[in-house]
């Protein structure tokens, strides 16, 4: 998946390793804010995977990257990445 430059300022200045990054991609929800954006979380449905592929002490350790979320285009590319301080409002 492409990022931006904003992306990878970001990912570097919050912390967050690549490795959550891929994680987002393949246990995050997605929900679509509109505007042709889409964001990408772990809600506890996607921690659960993680958990029966992982097991439960690596997931864990990662748990202070666990409140990431990526905010990407339609097209695929990460616009921003952060860690969430509150409860998604999304539309739907």
């Amino acid at each position: 998946m492409a990022k931006t430059h904003h992306a990878q300022a970001r990912a570097q200045q919050r912390g967050l390793p690549p490795f959550i990054e891929e994680l987002l991609d393949r246990y995050g929800e997605e929900k679509h804010l509109g505007g042709g954006t889409v964001v990408r979380f772990l809600s506890k449905r996607g921690r659960r995977h993680m958990e029966h592929d992982m097991g439960r002490q690596p997931v864990a350790k990662l748990s202070q990257w666990l409140d990431a979320y990526e905010v990407s285009s339609t097209d695929g590319a990460v616009i921003t990445v952060g860690h969430r301080t509150r409860r998604l409002r999304c539309k739907t």
